[in-house]
């Protein structure tokens, strides 16, 4: 069954797809491709029921995975005994570690918050591995996406059979008994000792990149190099594939030649370290595709006379073995990118690749074809792909094939074998690795070249599929008419037919995202007719000592708004309207405004500006965006949509809060009243002004606070809904219950982002309806 090996492939990938969706469907889509393949490709009655088989197999491994996909410890469980089996990760005061719970072989997320610089410095030197420790705190569930298109936690842990986070109060090393150490787990200390090592002898930049390309971790890594590699597409150098693989075998391969060992032992001496070297680069899913085709190649060279295994076949059968290791690892994108992007070169290689005879056209056709292949996955996971991404990596894979993963080695041993690296070699790379890094701030920084449609819907990501697939088939085909044309047209519909179909798209939406204890907004109108930000959330930030800051801390304008955006394929921001200079309010935009296209700020007119505000308005001016200063009386009209400003009034003197901007909205046949963090004094300012105000929607004041939503502002205006912005178990015990109990007296339906995530009103001309994310 040589080169049918991938077949069997497709129809355990629809077995496992039968288990975690719709039964019915892709029953039907397992019926069609039987008979597709005995139509087209001429299948025997043995390698049909080969298929059925492998269907059958893995939905029941699915559905196995899925029915056991839940936790055994009982929440209330208080006092938990751990043995830890991953690397500690210490970022500022955070130590998170995974471990197993001995009585319930159940893997845990352990959280402690480190109490002084010392016992830090402790902790970087300790090992975990080799220790029995109770540990005492409440179990929690790991957080859950309250907006669209935003990263799962919960999902992302369960899929690593990890249900519960504890915190604990107590160092986690403090009361442990010691263990004798498994194999594995002595690889694994092995690894942690090696990172540390490399951490300790090299520089940051140097010590970065060598954990990435020897130990597979990206931890020590600067975050904004990190985002720059993510941005312009070869992110993937960062981790060890089938190329480093490859290469690092064929080095030890003709070392062991060149010292006189037989050819025979050094394939079984390869065969026995590979699954020793999987596990201490971390077992990422391209290390583990990589290693098992490796191994699948040795076997065959090994059994020559016996065994005989194409390229397709060998990454078919790695496919299926992973998969009946863990079925749930089908919805990684590591392993998607790599299977997929590996399928595709091997497929491409004989037909399309050996065409190309110089090595500079070949290397672009190479970066073309893995790019094309990744691109369904990128748009899907990360809304966004980086065109100069094929350029970048015809210039970063022989920098890491060739100069990075061969000296980073030769860096590393010579130091642990000999205690010291010549000085002029650790320049030598600093130097390259300085400017390397540069070129790809530069690139990054490109905007021009990011094509960012959205995360797509199965229906368009099915679309994609089918133009790439047509794309392939005719530059594979060398007679195909007019090929050349068909090839260009065909590019330009997989750009344009995503964005075509975000322009299309009718209805309009007005969206409360939740962005915790703050406020953003989204107003969006179709067919390129306005988007308007009110707000952008912000993180509030306290001065702390250097050693608690974290490498990359959570900031809620890059981290929340900016992805929801980009996850419907908004780059624009028409009227960015900050309604007040509070931090929570305000302190998202600097992200906004890296990240996006700004056309307008509008701010209120007030005689003194908050810091953050003049900063936004110094940033502003860099970018050359116009700000302009609203107060009461401003309007605008969008098609249907009416804008009126109502507060505050020129060169605002008063209180920050209630120097807000506030305004109505006449928008889908419902009349809305946003008010930033509009105080009960501006309130009463607004009724006594407008006493014949009414409002169908209220975004209500200050996160649901009893200084806002004052009793008569309330009963005048008379809404029909409340949105409250507020975090979840905020400090401030938002929403007041006065405020609660104001709203139902007058029958107001409310929302809350804590309790129900984002909240959308989508509606189509006149009429619409209001969805939130969480039921």
């Amino acid at each position: 069954m040589n080169g049918k090996y991938l077949y069997f492939a497709i129809a355990a990938l629809l077995g496992v797809l039968c288990a975690q969706y719709k039964f019915i469907p892709f029953i039907l889509l397992q019926t069609l491709y039987l008979y597709l393949l005995y139509k087209y490709k001429r299948f025997k009655n043995l390698q049909l029921g080969f298929s059925i088989v492998c269907f059958l197999t893995f939905l029941f491994i699915g559905q196995q995975a899925v029915s056991t996909n839940k936790t055994v410890i009982p929440s209330s469980t208080t006092t938990l005994y751990l043995q830890y089996t991953q690397d500690p990760k210490i970022d500022g005061d955070l130590l998170q570690v995974q471990a197993t719970e001995k009585q319930y072989k159940e893997e845990l997320l352990i959280r402690y918050k480190i109490q002084s610089e010392q016992e830090k410095d402790i902790l970087k030197t300790r090992t975990f591995y080799q220790s029995l420790c109770k540990v005492s705190g409440s179990l929690e569930k790991p957080a859950i996406a309250k907006n669209p298109n935003a990263f799962n936690y919960r999902n992302y842990l369960s899929r690593k059979n990890i249900y519960w986070t504890i915190e604990i109060q107590e160092n986690p090393l403090k009361n442990c008994t010691p263990m004798s150490l498994s194999p594995l787990v002595m690889v694994k200390q092995l690894r942690y000792s090696g990172i540390k090592y490399l951490e300790s002898h090299f520089p940051l930049e140097i010590s970065s990149l060598s954990a990435a390309l020897i130990f597979g971790d990206r931890n020590l890594f600067d975050p904004d190099v990190l985002s720059a590699y993510q941005k312009t597409g070869i992110v993937h150098l960062l981790a060890i594939s089938g190329l480093h693989v490859s290469l690092l075998i064929a080095m030890v391969f003709y070392i062991g030649i060149r010292l006189g060992l037989t050819r025979q032992f050094m394939i079984n001496f390869l065969l026995m370290i590979l699954p020793i070297y999987v596990i201490l680069t971390g077992a990422s899913p391209s290390v583990i595709r990589s290693a098992m085709m490796i191994f699948l190649v040795l076997l065959t060279v090994k059994w020559r006379a016996r065994l005989k295994l194409f390229p397709l076949d060998a990454i078919s059968l790695a496919f299926m073995a992973y998969l009946i290791y863990n079925p749930l690892v089908i919805f990684d994108a590591g392993f998607q990118l790599s299977f997929s992007v590996s399928l595709v070169i091997i497929l491409s290689a004989p037909y399309i690749l050996q065409a190309y005879e110089r090595t500079l056209t070949r290397m672009l056709a190479t970066s073309l074809t893995a790019q094309l292949a990744a691109l369904p996955f990128l748009l899907y996971h990360y809304f966004e792909v980086s065109i100069i991404g094929i350029i970048a990596n015809m210039v970063y894979i022989p920098l890491f094939s060739f100069v990075y993963l061969p000296g980073l080695y030769i860096l590393f041993i010579v130091q642990y074998l000999f205690g010291k690296t010549p000085h002029i070699i650790i320049k030598v790379f600093l130097t390259i690795i300085s400017l390397s890094n540069h070129l790809i701030d530069y690139l990054a920084a490109l905007s021009f070249f990011r094509f960012i449609p959205g995360r797509p819907n199965w229906l368009l990501l099915l679309g994609y599929i089918f133009i790439l697939l047509a794309i392939f088939y005719i530059w594979e085909s060398k007679t195909y008419p007019k090929r050349k044309v068909y090839l260009i047209l065909l590019s330009v519909v997989m750009v344009l037919f995503q964005q075509g179909w975000n322009w299309l798209y009718p209805f309009s939406e007005v969206t409360m995202i939740d962005v915790g204890q703050g406020d953003s907004i989204l107003i969006h109108f179709p067919h390129g007719k306005g988007t308007y930000l009110i707000d952008t959330g912000g993180t509030m930030n306290y001065a702390e000592d250097k050693w608690r800051e974290r490498a990359r801390a959570f900031e809620v304008g890059r981290d929340v708004v900016v992805p929801f955006l980009k996850g419907k394929g908004i780059t624009k921001i028409d009227k960015l309207i900050l309604t007040h200079g509070d931090m929570d309010h305000i302190g998202g935009t600097f992200s906004i405004l890296k990240e996006l296209e700004v056309k307008q700020i509008l701010m209120p007119s007030v005689a003194e500006p908050s810091k953050t505000e003049l900063d936004i308005m110094d940033e502003a001016k860099k970018k050359k965006i116009p700000v302009i200063k609203v107060s009461e009386g401003d309007r605008w009209v969008s098609g249907e949509n009416e804008f009126y400003i109502l507060s505050p009034e020129k060169n605002f003197t008063g209180e920050r809060n209630s120097g807000s901007i506030a305004f109505i909205a006449q928008l889908g046949g419902v009349r809305w009243f946003f008010g930033g963090d509009l105080d009960q004094e501006g309130e009463m300012r607004i009724i006594k002004k407008y006493p014949y105000l009414k409002i169908d929607v209220l975004k209500a004041g200050h996160h649901g606070s009893k200084t806002s939503s004052a009793e008569s502002f309330i009963a005048q205006i008379n809404p029909k809904a409340a949105l409250i912005s507020v975090g979840e178990k905020n400090r401030y015990g938002h929403p007041h219950s006065e405020v609660l109990e104001r709203l139902r007296k007058t029958n107001t339906f409310i929302f809350r982002t804590d309790q129900q995530g984002a909240i959308t009103y989508k509606y189509y001309r006149g009429t619409g309806t209001i969805l939130t994310y969480l039921p």
